[in-house]
């Protein structure tokens, strides 16, 4: 009986761990989606702040220069880190979820393209 308590146990923390991340998956992609939603109907870009999502969001263009971002603000993704810059060239204007490696671990983005060929993002 004992074995079973603690079989059963397990399968519900899986559950609900289950569960939490694909609800931060529909929060991330969500976040994303309403961001590009606000730049093609005109907001200006500058006004938004990376940190004001959970987790941030990114702002770049194709080029790879970050326009809005925690810590790479105004610098070149295709110069600090090119894998993650030609992951996040998979974006397209339906939204696309890409993988890469960072540091050692797999980083999991929702990408989406703007009408203008801005790419916003955000992940864990």
């Amino acid at each position: 009986m004992k074995r079973f308590d603690l079989l059963l146990s397990l399968i519900v923390v899986l559950l609900f761990a289950v569960d939490a991340w694909a609800v931060d998956k529909a929060s991330i992609s969500n976040n994303v989606d309403v961001i590009v939603a606000e730049i093609d109907s005109g907001k200006d870009i500058m006004t938004f702040n990376a940190d004001s999502y959970s987790p941030y969001a990114f702002i770049m263009e194709e080029d790879g220069t970050m326009l809005v971002h925690p810590t790479l603000a105004g610098k070149s993704l295709k110069d600090a880190a090119p894998p993650v810059y030609a992951a996040l060239l998979e974006a397209t204007p339906e939204g696309t979820w890409v993988k890469y490696e960072w540091k050692g671990k797999e980083k999991n983005t929702y990408a989406k393209k703007t009408k203008s060929n801005l790419i916003v993002g955000s992940g864990y």
